[in-house]
């Protein structure tokens, strides 16, 4: 018997691969291959003596094979790889030393301060400088991270960018280092610590600065697709299409040790992992935009590019002004049906996230039970009357190997069933058991787990996965206890308004929380409003029961939108009233949203 039919659930038609059309206007400029992309390039410099085209290399794209593509269809006069203008690899693991947290190997310290120009160094920047202005006819090509640096008067300037996921798939492969140093190989839980403080705070300050004069966006992302090119204004076009609807990026999975198979019957996933554990379906700093042109063909490029280009469309003039250029919001799933317990642990207080990473915010979050069956229980707060003592010391004795940590000794333990809400304010002990399928919902600081234990059981590499015990003991809040948990954390439903086929509940998140989650329970179509770009601020929703749903302007403002059965969508600021409707097969029937927003008010 299928995991489906023991659930009673059947196969939602989830769409990992939804796409934004780029406007009619722009809907042709794409190039296809290499020779295409050589084609155009071509004609874009035609009738210059000389003509310099800088490829700016977002980390871990592949420059090495880019350089070599191009210069066997370009045939230029003159190629230059910018790394040979970088510091030597010690030069530069010293210049990022202090933000690496020394041996830790998860924690470092949020980069604010380093440039790409300061990963260079002055005499061989200045001598690739000379050879571009030496060169006097013919076509200079310079290719690598730093390119747009080492020539700022280039003809052309394509980017060629790189969604943060398929970087990590990439240094997982060990088929790339780390900026400025040669270390493919190196454990990429490492190369991910290095590019996640420094690496990718670096280049997006690049990105920042230049996108609007991108002349192209090169996207080499898909390794067995071919390479496509696409136009800097139909980039930007296609941003701004995002920034005016409903729209969704691309959802990745992942296995873990304790993943389960919920995602890969409902998502209809791929056999191969032994798991999927994470689903990760609303993170823009992570996740790709999938822009699609003339002939269905598409173009991956990251989200964070719509945050960067049109964060007070995106995300409303109050949250830009609170979060800056970042997404503070976070929908992700947590699947351990028929998989194991999630790690016991806890997040940082937002002052110890300042203080010890640079973070200016924390991963406050709650856990919305999409699915459970009989006997799933979630793990919240401590037990009432636990000796912090005792429990840390018997933490440190598991992590010695000397004994088994008994969670429930120390830990509330609350049963959970679907659609349950439990509310995880940062510095509370948590942990939800096996077979449950959870929706996370929380802020977005990404990797600030301090994990206390995780049932003796080794990762998916075989090895030992890190706690962080000692930094857990620093936060836990001994107040939040299995009485206060079920009285401020559990189901705190609370009715805020109802209508015609229709009602909405508060659902939370804590009151020491910035997001508010709202639950609409509906047979017919219920009105909503981001309250625009100037005042509002950006919706985050799932449809948590119901086959379809049918988002749509009263004004007419975008076209219909249709969401499936599970699937994270965004709503940005700037669209103001929007309605939600049963559809299709969920006609007559009662369907669910779970929706988040930033509060702009207590």
């Amino acid at each position: 018997m299928s995991h489906l039919a023991r659930i009673g659930l059947r196969a939602a038609n989830y769409d990992k691969t939804p796409v934004v059309a780029v406007p009619t206007a722009h809907a042709a400029s794409c190039s296809v291959g290499w020779d295409a992309i050589a084609a155009t390039l071509k004609k874009a410099v035609a009738g210059r003596p000389r003509a310099v085209i800088a490829v700016e290399c977002y980390p871990c794209v592949h420059d090495d094979d880019i350089r070599a593509e191009l210069t066997r269809v370009l045939r230029p006069a003159l190629v230059l790889d910018s790394k040979a203008a970088f510091k030597t690899p010690a030069e530069v693991d010293a210049l990022v030393a202090p933000f690496l947290g020394g041996d830790d190997p998860i924690f470092g310290y949020l980069n604010q301060t380093l440039n790409l120009p300061d990963f260079l160094d002055a005499t061989r920047r200045a001598e690739i400088a000379g050879q571009i202005a030496a060169a006097s006819s013919g076509l200079v090509l310079v290719v690598g991270p730093a390119a747009s640096v080492l020539a700022p008067a280039a003809d052309l300037l394509v980017f060629a960018d790189m969604p943060r996921w398929e970087g990590q798939l990439r240094q997982r492969r060990a088929t790339v280092d780390n900026l400025g140093t040669r270390n493919r190989g190196l454990k990429a839980s490492l190369q991910y610590k290095r590019a996640f403080f420094i690496d990718w705070r670096v280049a997006d300050r690049l990105k920042q600065a230049t996108m609007a004069k991108w002349d192209y966006l090169l996207d080499t992302t898909e390794l067995a697709q071919p390479p496509k090119l696409i136009t800097g204004a139909a980039h930007l076009a296609g941003l701004a299409a995002a920034a005016a609807r409903p729209f969704r990026v691309v959802p990745f999975f992942d296995p873990g040790p304790w993943g389960g198979q919920w995602m890969r019957e409902v998502c209809q996933l791929p056999d191969g992992p032994p798991n999927y554990a994470w689903c990760f379906d609303c993170v823009p700093e992570e996740n790709s935009l999938l822009l699609e042109f003339a002939g269905g063909v598409r173009v991956e490029i990251p989200s964070l590019n719509l945050v960067f280009n049109r964060p007070v469309e995106l995300l409303g003039e109050p949250v830009y002004g609170r979060f800056g250029p970042e997404f503070p919001i976070r929908f992700d799933f947590l699947d351990t049906m028929g998989g194991g317990n999630l790690s016991y642990q806890v997040h940082p207080l937002t002052e110890y996230a300042r203080e010890h990473f640079g973070l200016p915010y924390t991963q406050d979050e709650s856990y919305y039970m999409l699915d459970a069956q009989p006997g799933a229980v979630v793990y919240l707060g401590c037990k009432d009357g636990t000796q912090p003592e005792e429990m840390f010391a018997e933490l440190r004795a598991a992590q010695r190997g000397e004994k088994l940590f008994d969670a429930e000794k120390f830990t509330g333990t609350f049963p959970a069933k679907k659609h349950d809400h439990f509310l995880i304010p940062a510095g509370t002990l948590h942990c939800s058991g096996a077979n449950s399928m959870v929706l996370e919902i929380s802020a977005t600081p990404y990797i600030f787990t301090f994990k206390l234990w995780d049932w003796a059981r080794l990762g998916l590499d075989g090895k030992p996965r890190p706690v962080n015990i000692d930094r857990g003991e620093k936060v836990v809040q001994w107040h939040r206890d299995e009485t206060y948990a079920r009285k401020h954390l559990v189901n705190q439903f609370t009715p805020v308004a109802s209508g015609p086929g229709w009602r909405e509940e508060r659902t939370g998140l804590h009151q020491a929380e910035f997001i508010e989650t709202r639950r609409h329970w509906f047979t017919g179509p219920v009105t909503h409003n981001t309250g625009g770009a100037a005042l509002g601020g950006v919706n985050v929703l799932n449809l948590i029961e119901g086959d379809e749903a049918l988002v749509e302007s009263p004004t007419g403002a975008f076209a219909p939108f249709t969401v499936h059965y599970a699937e994270t969508f965004i709503i940005p600021a700037a669209v103001g009233p929007y309605t939600i409707r049963p559809h299709g097969p969920a006609l007559g029937k009662e369907c669910a949203t779970m929706k988040a927003f930033v509060r702009t008010q207590p």
